[in-house]
């Protein structure tokens, strides 16, 4: 435990899970998508699409997807941000099940036309869990060096990835495996210790049977 689990965040309030948490959120998102966002759906969802408007959710949610961190002064004058910046905002409610009760889906298209969607959930503190990437299920916290690469489920393919992160001395910190079926859709998320070179995700991206490559990187 540190001392932000007990005092939380530095952050604009009034609260750690529905303003702070939300921040983060578009934040993360913002860096899975590697580019500025140009137009966003936000669903939101329990706790959030409940009290949300009260503790200002929507505006913390988008001004994450600004480029803002938690403590920013600018987050309650972030929808007046996005509409100068020609960010398309719109939003959602729904009901999602077995999700916790502050989560949000957002839907975003980046600048070159790239698309993700990302549903994750605010834990109180200012942390966060991404629970699932365009769909399917893959957990992470975002505080460590993320790489989530979509594949065929092939045999080779998590060896040419552990291998290319140990050419280029690249800690394994967590590693989750998912398939939708044998032979079918593969997903691997894998949390490290460090940044991985640019090149390296060029390479993995062109390797045959691999799908998509996302990745955030360590945060400055």
């Amino acid at each position: 435990m540190n001392i932000f689990d007990i005092l939380g965040p530095v952050m604009v309030g009034p609260s750690s899970s529905h303003t702070a948490g939300a921040v983060r959120i578009g934040f993360i998102t913002r860096r899975l998508l590697g580019e500025s966002p140009v137009k966003a759906l936000i669903t939101l969802s329990g706790s959030f699409a409940a009290t949300g408007a009260g503790h200002g959710t929507d505006v913390a949610l988008v001004a994450g997807l600004l480029g803002m961190k938690p403590d920013d002064m600018r987050v309650p004058e972030s929808l007046s941000l996005a509409k100068e910046e020609g960010l398309e905002i719109s939003f959602d409610f729904a009901n999602l099940k077995e999700a916790h009760p502050n989560t949000a889906v957002l839907r975003v298209t980046g600048e070159s036309g790239r698309e993700l969607e990302v549903q994750a959930s605010s834990l109180g503190g200012g942390r966060i869990m991404v629970n699932k990437l365009d769909g399917i299920e893959v957990n992470f916290t975002g505080e460590s060096p993320t790489l989530i690469v979509h594949n065929m489920d092939q045999p080779g393919h998590v060896a040419e990835v552990t291998s290319m992160l140990s050419h280029k001395s690249v800690n394994i910190a967590t590693m989750q495996l998912y398939r939708d079926h044998r032979g079918g859709y593969a997903v691997m998320v894998i949390e490290m210790d460090q940044n991985v070179p640019r090149e390296a995700l060029d390479w993995l991206s062109r390797l045959e049977g691999i799908i998509k490559v996302t990745y955030l990187d360590k945060e400055k």
